[in-house]
Parts: structure tokens; sequence; C-alpha cells
């Protein structure tokens, strides 16, 4: 099996329902968006590496403007400029989105514990460090989701690749034969067909 289908360029042939899986990730990442500034702004930044500006609030408001450009971005592509599309470049990009939620939503999920065992420990029930740990909790949650529907994306966004290793990109045989730029293929045109010869009589 050869990868060079990975290294062409436009859109390989997907499924339809690849796209909503797209529109799924888009949305529970605006979703996530919202939970992580929330997480951020209930304690202004001074709670340092557990809820502040530099910790998983911040990490997770990163990791979900990264998915509106990675996924976004290679939507709009695949949609109204399908020849610019370079398959390892939205795989590149396809691998830092999961590994960029691994590391987001396991933050999420440890800042939300430490947060949340203060609250239980000490029966601070309704206090900003439930609320903290409550917003962190959902963005693990949303975020491990987000994560797994990444990884379906990802293993059949491959397999539609290696299934077209053509792409759309010059004919074989011809790139690289232009100074300036790609050489076309001719096409081919059906010979002209004469007109039928009227009999008079």
């Amino acid at each position: 099996m050869s990868t060079q289908g990975l290294l062409a360029k436009g859109v390989p042939p997907q499924p339809l329902w690849l796209l909503y899986i797209k529109i799924a990730i888009l949305v529970l990442s605006l979703v996530t968006l919202a939970l992580g500034a929330w997480a951020v702004s209930i304690f202004g930044g001074y709670a340092g590496g557990y809820g502040g500006p530099t910790g998983a609030g911040g990490l997770v408001i990163f990791t979900a403007i990264w998915s509106f450009i990675v996924y976004g971005g290679a939507a709009a592509i695949e949609i109204w400029a399908p020849h610019f599309f370079y398959r390892i470049g939205a795989l590149v990009g396809y691998i830092l989105h999961i590994i960029f939620w691994l590391s987001a939503w396991a933050w999420s999920a440890s800042a939300a514990s430490f947060w949340l065992s203060y609250t239980y420990g000490f029966g601070f029930y309704d206090s900003a460090w439930k609320r903290e740990g409550q917003a962190l909790g959902a963005c693990a949650g949303l975020g491990a989701l987000i994560w797994v529907l990444s990884i379906v994306h990802l293993v059949f966004f491959i397999r539609a690749s290696l299934a077209d290793p053509e792409g759309s990109g010059p004919a074989p045989g011809t790139a690289g034969q232009a100074e300036l730029g790609q050489v076309k293929p001719e096409q081919q045109y059906p010979a002209q067909q004469t007109y039928p010869v009227q009999q008079t009589q």
C-alpha cells in the first residue's frame, strides 16, 4: 500500500457523515470555548496554574481556536477551493488537533478534580471553587468527546486519502514540465461529424 494518497493534492472522496462529524467538532469546540472562558473568568487570573489564563482553561481556549482554524479552514477549502487542498497539511493539522485536545481535556479533568476536592473536602458547597471545578469538568468531558470524534475523522480521512492516490493534481507524467506552471493535458475532442448528404430528386 502506497502513501502517495496522503501527499496528493485535492479533496479525497469521503462519505457525507464525515462532514457531520466536522460540524459536531466545531459546535462542541464553540461550547468548550465558552466554558473555558467562563472557567478563566471565575478567578480572574490570580489562581495561577489551576484555573487562570495560563491554566487548563487557557489551554482549552487555545485548543478550541485551533479547532476553528483546522476544521473550519479545511471545510472552507474543501467547499470553495478544493484545488488548493493539500492533504499533508490537513493531516498535520488533524494530528496536532488530536494531541492538543488530549492535553486539554486531561489537564481540565485534573484541575476539575483539584477544585472539586476542595469544594467537597472543606464543605464549600456553593463557592467559586465549585463553579471552577464544574466548568473545567464540563470542558474535560466535552474535550474527550471532541478528541474521540477527531480520531474517528482522522482514521477515515487517511483511508479516503489512501484510496485516492492520484488526487486532483496534474495528470501523471506531466508534473514539472513547464517553467512557469503546470502543463495541462490536452482534451480529446470527438471527431467532427459530417453533415448528412441530402438527396434531391
